[in-house]
């Protein structure tokens, strides 16, 4: 039995598509036939035909950043609820950081993860740790993640402050074209931090995390990059690439133009709640555990920086950074919260409404943030609108106007600022797989 997804708006920023067009896929989820205007296909008895008007049909969205718990924090979020979390937002594949409990630090917690997966309904990849336990003493073993099909390595969440050891992984790591995602964070500045440093943060009385370690860390690694190539001490064939996770700040942002108007391999993303909300946003929450997040929310005029960036091309991504906290790690005193929010069912609607409704960037754009520039960053096979690729499709209605409340939340955890605030957009479904599934339902 065949699929027809019949007049929708298909956008495909890759294939530089925006237009009415009809999809067939077959029953083993391969692209049989696509028609742009108002032609149709053809069906059979038996197929299945989904009217689409007013809904876009667009590649699958990527998560290239993730937090799923499992193994050692289940009561948190499972490889399970996490996927029903992501088919819910509208994602068809995630990558999972490896702070977990142990550390996805040698190949047996990469072979974990892949063989807990296989029955899921989303891809799941698997970022290595960057250092053993990710203490930022010594490199985990690259290659052998590589030939566990690892694509990426990462501290998340413990950023290395050896500058000699940072060295050594732009080295290491060009050897097996392994992309460096860093949490930028200079400790000795952010140690006991709660919040961003300023006016709200004394006002509250809480220990500010002062913005410039995200630039100091950044700027050291930039100038890391930028020795191994004028000296040329990195693979003859490979250059060093290097991808700034959850960008906060302007200053980051400035060194983040400078180093690509250089010609070095930097990309960075920023997430929904970097973009919607600011430090004085949780000066005036209730609950305030729900807004307490690395990197912390910044002030207005970093949050305005973040919006310039995503609209002139500087920011290539958006990333959920979904991290589930159980309620007793939120529901405490703001110096005692756990740092993390949750985020991939909220991640489009965000994206719609404070972004697309407010004509900061495009829907095709949209697309290419959330979807086709985290797969090319992650070296995954992209997603294309052509008879005998993958039918890997997120399924859009950017009218639906929803509330975000917990008991809608298909997360294991409820740990994020915008509930019971009203959006607009929503994934309707995904078809991945061959499986249609419903966001709502599933």
């Amino acid at each position: 039995m065949s699929v027809i997804f019949q007049q929708a708006r298909i956008i495909n920023p890759l294939e530089h598509v925006d237009s009415t067009g009809t999809v067939k896929a077959d029953d083993n989820g391969i692209i049989e036939a696509v028609v742009y205007g108002s032609q149709t296909l053809a069906s059979s008895p038996g197929d299945r035909v989904i009217d689409l008007r007013g809904q876009i049909l667009a590649p699958g969205l990527f998560d290239m950043h993730c937090h799923f718990r499992e193994p050692g924090q289940e009561y948190k979020e499972t490889l399970e609820s996490g996927s029903n979390a992501a088919v819910a937002g509208g994602f068809t594949g995630v990558a999972l950081m490896p702070n977990t409990k142990p550390v996805i630090d040698s190949p047996l917690g990469v072979a974990y993860i892949r063989h807990h997966a296989t029955t899921l309904p989303i891809d799941i990849e698997v970022i290595g740790a960057m250092t053993v336990g990710s203490k930022g003493e010594h490199l985990a073993p690259f290659g052998k993640f590589c030939s566990y099909g690892v694509t990426a390595v990462s501290d998340d969440g413990s950023a290395i402050q050896n500058s000699q050891i940072m060295r050594l992984a732009f080295e290491y790591a060009s050897n097996f074209d392994l992309l460096i995602i860093q949490h930028c964070e200079e400790r000795s500045l952010t140690m006991g931090g709660i919040m961003n440093e300023g006016l709200f943060s004394t006002q509250l009385g809480l220990k500010g995390i002062p913005d410039v370690s995200e630039a100091i860390t950044l700027s050291r690694d930039l100038l890391l990059m930028h020795y191994l190539e004028q000296h040329k001490l990195h693979h003859p064939l490979r250059r060093p690439r290097y991808h700034i996770a959850h960008i906060s700040t302007k200053a980051a942002l400035d060194l983040v133009r400078k180093a690509k108007r250089d010609g070095l391999q930097v990309t960075c993303e920023v997430t929904p709640h970097h973009f919607t909300l600011c430090d004085e946003d949780l000066f005036h929450a209730g609950m305030k555990g729900n807004y307490i997040m690395k990197p912390p929310l910044s002030s207005r005029e970093n949050r305005e920086a973040l919006l310039e960036g995503l609209a002139d091309g500087t920011i290539d991504v958006i990333a959920t950074d979904h991290a589930p906290h159980a309620s007793h790690e939120k529901e405490c005193p703001s110096d005692q919260a756990a740092f993390g929010i949750t985020g991939l069912e909220t991640s489009l609607a965000l994206t719609i409404t404070e972004l697309v409704d407010k004509h900061i960037i495009t829907m095709s754009r949209a697309i290419e943030l959330l979807s086709i520039n985290p797969r090319k960053i992650m070296r995954l096979k992209p997603l294309l609108f052509a008879p005998g690729e993958e039918a890997n499709f997120t399924i859009i209605d950017p009218e639906a106007q929803w509330s975000v409340t917990s008991s809608s939340l298909k997360s294991k955890s409820t740990n994020t600022p915008f509930l019971n605030h009203s959006l607009k957009g929503k994934a309707s479904r995904i078809y991945h797989k061959g499986q249609l599934l419903e966001s709502d339902t599933f």
